[in-house]
């Protein structure tokens, strides 16, 4: 059955190499049912509540990845949005039912991009330097996270922040941690950011920083439309939205782009069922947002099972049961989430894996530079993501218009600073 579904022959493949690419993807990327829950859990989110959400939000969108698109590409949700997330409720004093809204609406908003043109035409328009600017800010904007949670920062009435005691005992682990994991990256241990932190895990359990009662156990029950979709106009949360639709898109984009060229799947340059795949996506993140997560996105470690030999949806699936396997780990999950030691680590590092684009930036081209610039110094300073996108967005424009080079934007990116102007001037996000 499976056989002639995925087209397995055609794709020079076979069932048990998709097995192992799958389950090559899932170890690269389980992770985040661990750092998802730690983020979200400590604005006050329920941890079994955005567990349970996680996963749904992963089966979801991962199913339908590979049973309609076909592809060897695993959706989850992503990581920067969900620091973002927490970072709208804990700094604007917001409930987090009424960013769920937020995440609901540009959900909604991805489905209606992915099944029309408007996608393509949204991506096209946005320059390459706002996009870098974009995807280096979150990096940096969660290896910050990181930094904080862990207590190597903390901080500071005259400077801001500062350096941490690095003699607590959680934040001594966290750099044991971090350097454990890296040793595993040098090393190309697969799977690295998942093994650096169960081995973290063992050492704060003898550190006695880790303490559970048992390991498996039913999953926990799930928490259906606990959003409230009514406070995000009467907060003006516009920019949030815009916020998650378009990292959302640009990760996406990437990711899928990426990872199919990687496998060989590209038709004529095109993306094969794209549609599909991107619906894939919106689909999940409009679900996830109904059951308590923040919004998904491709998973570039997706590229490691094309790597173990993955070319077909079935690699997909087969991560998408591996998952759905892991909500019986909840009690073990929970008491390694509650540990920053064990999460931190991968906030940093993943971080510096979206420090990449800044070796596209044109530097050189002052229009170009500053505009990237500004988004990747206020995302953090700000702990905003959407602020960092407002101001790129009004920056860039501006500079082209100074230089003289105002013919060049598309002009979606003029009317986009005009509405982030507006909004930020007049309707601030509290």
């Amino acid at each position: 059955m499976f056989e002639r579904y995925f087209a397995l022959k055609e794709h020079g493949t076979s069932a048990r190499t998709e097995v192992f690419a799958g389950v090559t993807t899932f170890l690269t990327m389980v992770y985040i049912i661990i750092v998802n829950p730690a983020i979200l859990s400590s604005i006050g989110i329920p941890f079994e509540q955005v567990f349970m959400a996680t996963i749904i939000a992963v089966i979801t969108g991962t199913l339908i990845m590979g049973f309609f698109a076909k592809l060897p590409i695993a959706i989850a949700p992503g990581m920067g949005l969900n620091a973002y997330f927490a970072s709208v409720v804990g700094a604007h004093g917001l409930s987090y039912q009424t960013v769920f809204g937020t995440v609901f609406i540009a959900g909604l908003l991805f489905i209606l991009l992915s099944v029309t043109k408007l996608r393509e035409t949204i991506i096209t328009a946005i320059p390459d330097s706002l996009k870098y600017g974009i995807t280096s800010g979150i990096g940096l904007f969660i290896a910050f996270l990181g930094l904080r949670q862990s207590g190597i920062v903390v901080p500071n009435k005259d400077t801001m922040i500062t350096l941490g005691n690095l003699h607590e005992p959680v934040t001594f682990l966290t750099i044991i941690g971090l350097f454990l994991t890296l040793i595993l990256m040098a090393r190309n241990i697969k799977g690295a950011l998942f093994f650096g932190m169960l081995i973290t895990a063992v050492i704060g359990y003898f550190m006695n920083l880790l303490k559970f009662d048992k390991i498996i156990s039913a999953p926990p029950q799930p928490v259906f439309y606990d959003i409230d979709i009514a406070g995000v106009f009467s907060n003006s949360l516009y920019a949030v939205v815009f916020a998650f639709l378009l990292v959302t898109l640009f990760d996406t984009t990437g990711t899928m782009i990426a990872v199919t060229e990687q496998a060989g799947l590209m038709k004529n340059g095109k993306l094969p069922r794209a549609k599909m795949a991107f619906l894939a996506d919106a689909i999940a993140t409009t679900a996830g947002s109904l059951f308590g997560t923040s919004p998904s996105s491709a998973y570039v470690e997706s590229s490691t099972g094309v790597a173990a030999g993955g070319r077909t949806g079935l690699t997909a699936v087969v991560v998408a049961i591996l998952f759905a396997i892991s909500m019986f780990f909840s009690p073990l999950i929970a008491a390694i989430s509650s540990l920053a030691s064990i999460t931190a680590p991968v906030l940093i590092i993943v971080g510096c894996f979206m420090m990449e684009g800044l070796a596209r930036i044109k530097w050189k081209q002052f229009d170009e530079a500053f505009p990237a610039f500004v988004i990747i110094l206020t995302m953090p300073l700000t702990s905003s993501i959407s602020t960092g996108i407002a101001i790129g967005f009004i920056t860039y424009p501006l500079m082209k218009i100074f230089s003289g080079k105002a013919r060049h934007v598309h002009p979606l990116i003029f009317i986009f600073g005009v509405i982030f102007l507006i909004q930020m001037i007049f309707f601030p996000t509290h």
